[in-house]
Formats: structure tokens, C-alpha cells, sequence
């Protein structure tokens, strides 16, 4: 690999050290590492006889590619948490999770960290990535999310229990949750992730659980992130020494200036609330999910836009892997997202999206920046990013991925397949009442243009404000 040489020239390159864009500046690389950038670079540096590949990049830009430390490949694109945790075989869902990398990497996406998912399928294929079995993203992997029964995960009755292909294990107790580590290190895992209350609304974890285990991880030399809504569980895991924080909607004044010091990176992993707001009603996503994604995007905005003037470190995370968030087609959007309800500058999003996401995959000073020495892992896109982020969302811009300072070849037919989880049963999305179809009192039209009677909008608003004081942020 040492006498491989790529020039990647006549471009204008942001290389996410926040530095201004060099115009016709151009990118070398030896092997897999970048050895010079600038407007002086060229064949000249290039030994005499040893082979050099080039790439034009004149009118478009050149900068390192995304890093998204939130992407589940073993969701397979689901409609619901059945599909997630009890339909399809692990062994399906080691080929779907196989399929969905290329994907995810198409979308200029080269490292990903899954935080979570169903047996070891991540352990599996991020050594097939690496092994060059499977065309994909670099990657980092957790085992299943470890939770309590007051968290999230464990979403089935006690009757039922937590299903062997959940993507969570069930831990009450400060032994028990020892003993999953110890398997999960076991197991090959990157990291280990806790899941404390779904909506953050209280603390499901106490500060000694909390403690013990990121003591356990770090001592099998292993990292450690949670999910973590609310202001209470923030502070303890930080207190804990928690490596990276996943989302912190609601976080006060305190918690914040703790989080900015510490320099804990906090990945928001807002494209999950935003698609549904924005997007569900395209899809059939129930009117009070969208209200309360929409009520929790508010409440996130105020707290994210506090967190930046305070300067926390933020990192892309898009929870790509729902029906909502499918693999490949959304994860810049959180680029877009970062900016519009954290404030964050152009460049500030593209080194959410960049460097800051370097430590998810363990490859801190390594990654995530155009500089000598770094992985060489470049996008070449069209358009300006600095100008308009969302460039970045299109795929047909994202005209060339060189990952490990090779450009990658994609077979673009296989790409415009979908291969999901097998799918829940579903008879309806609502009830089909008598007053549903012949009421006519105060009709109301719907998305569909059908009439709504007073007894159904009473119902509706019944069930959205039931809905809403147990899903949404608290305030």
C-alpha cells in the first residue's frame, strides 16, 4: 500500500478543522493515510516511478467523510417494535444488516457506531467490513442496550418478558448488570450501552449502578454510552464518567455547564423526532406520535440552543434503521437539524458530522479530518456545503467515497432495493367505530378529506393529551 498514490486535485476542500475552504487546492494520498493537502500539492511529491491515480474535483468540494455515531444496522428499516425485536431470524438479519451497509456508506457515510442492537449481528459485520467481506462504513458496535424494567427496552408485559432477539437485556439488579458486561466484552463488543428512561422523566439507573459499570467497561478497556433524555440521568452519568451522551433533550443550566466542561460530546439524534414531525403524516405515523415528536422537538430546541452557547461538543446521530430513518437516505439531515434547533454553524454541523464523531470509533487523531498523516476516508461533492448544508442530504451529489484511500466502486442497482424486517400484522392504524362512519356532526376533514365526528375529535384529543403526558420531554 505504501507506493499507492491518489491526487485528488482542483477542488475546493474543507478539511473540518475549522479552517476557511482552500480553493484549488488538492488532497494526496500514500496508501491509506493522507500525506499532503493544499494549493501546492501535486505529482511532484510523488516518488518517480510509483503508480499514481487521479481524480478531478474542479467546481466541487472535497472534505472528510460523515461519521454518524448513531445508526442501528440490525433495525431492518422497521414499522414497529415488534418488527424490530421478535420478527426475522438473527440469520436474516445478518444478511439485511450486510445489505443495509452499502447503503449507508453510499450516502457518503464512511464510520458508524451502532449503539445498540439484537444478539452480536454488529460484532459480525463490522469484522466483515473490516475483513472487506461486506462493502459498508468503518464501524464500532455494541451488544443489546443493557436496561432496567423502568427503562427503555423493556417495552413488553412482564407476562411476555424481553425477547431473546430484543435489541435489550434486562438487568435489575447491579450483579446482573456486571455479568452482561462481562459477556458483552466477551462477545468482541466496542462499547457498552445503557438505556435509562425512555421519554427522561425520571432516573432509571442509580449514581452506584451507574458508577460500577462505567468502572467495569473502562477496566476491560471498553467505552460506555447511554441513553439519556433528562436532566437527572445526564448528570449522573457524567458523574459516572460516561463516555458520550445520546440525546439530552431536557437538561438544566447546571447540567449543562458539567457537560461543557467535561468535554463529554452529546449526540442530540434529532432526525428521528424531525422525520416523524415533519414527515409521519407521508407515512401513516399515528397524529399524536407526530404532536408529541413535535412538542419534544420544542423542548429540545430551547435546551440544545443553551448547550452550544455553553460549548458542548456535538456529534451526528441520526437513529437511521426505523421505517422512518431507512438506511441511506437521511443521516445529513442531522447536519441540517444541528443548525436549526442547536444553532450550530455551517462548519460547526460539518465537524459534528466529521471529526467529532472520531471518538465513537475509537479513532481519535486518526479520523474525521483532511490533514497529513489522517485516514484517508474523502467524499468529493457537488455543490458547496458551507453555502447550503443540505446538499449533503442528496445522494446523486455525493459523486465519489474513498474509504481507506480507495474509491469505492457501489453497485447503484442493488441500492434502489429495500429488504425489511418482516412486517407485524396490522388490521388498522384506528378503530373503525359506527360514529367513525355514518357520524356527521361538525365534520371535520381529515389528511384523506373524510369527515370526523364531534364524538371522534373529542376521542382523538382524549387520546393525544393521554399520549402526550407520558411521551414527551419534560419541561
Amino acid at each position: 500500500m505504501a507506493g499507492n498514490w491518489l491526487l485528488v486535485e482542483n477542488g475546493t476542500v474543507i478539511d473540518a478543522t475549522g479552517a476557511p475552504a482552500q480553493a484549488g487546492a488538492a488532497v494526496l494520498v500514500q496508501g491509506n493515510r493522507i500525506h499532503s493537502v493544499g494549493t501546492d500539492v501535486g505529482e511532484h511529491l510523488v516518488p518517480r516511478g510509483e503508480p499514481l491515480a487521479r481524480i478531478d474535483a474542479t467546481g466541487r468540494t472535497v472534505m472528510p467523510g460523515l461519521i454518524d455515531a448513531h445508526c442501528h444496522m440490525t433495525y431492518g428499516e422497521s414499522r414497529s417494535e415488534e418488527e424490530i425485536d421478535l420478527y426475522t431470524s438473527p440469520e436474516s438479519r445478518t444478511l439485511k444488516a450486510a445489505f443495509h451497509a452499502h447503503k449507508v456508506l453510499r450516502a457518503g457515510v464512511t464510520g458508524i457506531s451502532q449503539p445498540g442492537g439484537s444478539y452480536y449481528i454488529g460484532v459480525g459485520i463490522r469484522d466483515a467490513i473490516r475483513d472487506e467481506f461486506v462493502l459498508g462504513p468503518r464501524m464500532t458496535a455494541a451488544g443489546r442496550y443493557i436496561t432496567t424494567s423502568n427503562g427503555l427496552t423493556d417495552w413488553f408485559p412482564d407476562s411476555v418478558g424481553v425477547p431473546e432477539g430484543s435489541i435489550g437485556v434486562l438487568a435489575n439488579t447491579l450483579p446482573a448488570m456486571i455479568n452482561e458486561v462481562r459477556h458483552q466484552v466477551k462477545n468482541g463488543v466496542d462499547l457498552i450501552k445503557l438505556a435509562d428512561s425512555p421519554y427522561g422523566d425520571y432516573q432509571a439507573f442509580t449514581n452506584d449502578e451507574l458508577k460500577a459499570v462505567a468502572d467495569l467497561a473502562h477496566q476491560l478497556g471498553k467505552s460506555l454510552t447511554i441513553h439519556a433524555r433528562g436532566s437527572a440521568e445526564v448528570g449522573a452519568a457524567l458523574d459516572a464518567g460516561i463516555d458520550w451522551i445520546m440525546h439530552g433533550n431536557a437538561m438544566t443550566d447546571e447540567v449543562i455547564a458539567k457537560l461543557a466542561a467535561s468535554r463529554t460530546p452529546l449526540v442530540p439524534t434529532l432526525l428521528l423526532l424531525a422525520n416523524i414531525t415533519d414527515y409521519g403524516k407521508l407515512v401513516g405515523a399515528p397524529v399524536e406520535l407526530r404532536d408529541g415528536m413535535a412538542r419534544s422537538l420544542e423542548c429540545t430546541a430551547e435546551t440544545l440552543h443553551r448547550a452550544h452557547d455553553a460549548g458542548v461538543i456535538f456529534t451526528l446521530g441520526t437513529d437511521s434503521g426505523f421505517a422512518v430513518t431507512p438506511y441511506g437516505e437521511w443521516h445529513a439531515r442531522e447536519l441540517e437539524l444541528l443548525m436549526t434547533y442547536a444553532g450550530l454553524s455551517p462548519m460547526e454541523a460539518l465537524q459534528a458530522g466529521t471529526v467529532n464523531g472520531a471518538k465513537m470509533l475509537g479513532l481519535e487523531g486518526q479520523i474525521g479530518t483532511l490533514e497529513p498523516g489522517m485516514i484517508a476516508d474523502i467524499i468529493i461533492v457537488d455543490g458547496d456545503p458551507l453555502a447550503d448544508i443540505r446538499v449533503l442530504q442528496d445522494k446523486r451529489n455525493i459523486v465519489t467515497v474513498i474509504k481507506d484511500g480507495k474509491p469505492v466502486v457501489f453497485d447503484e442497482e442493488a441500492l434502489s432495493r429495500h429488504w425489511p424486517h418482516e412486517r407485524a400484522i396490522t388490521y388498522s392504524t384506528a378503530d373503525l367505530t359506527y360514529d367513525l362512519v355514518y357520524g356527521i356532526d361538525s365534520p371535520v376533514p381529515t389528511g384523506d378529506g373524510a369527515p370526523w365526528s364531534a364524538d371522534d375529535q373529542a376521542d382523538l384529543v382524549a387520546t393525544v393529551k393521554t399520549r402526550e403526558s407520558s411521551a414527551v420531554m419534560p419541561d
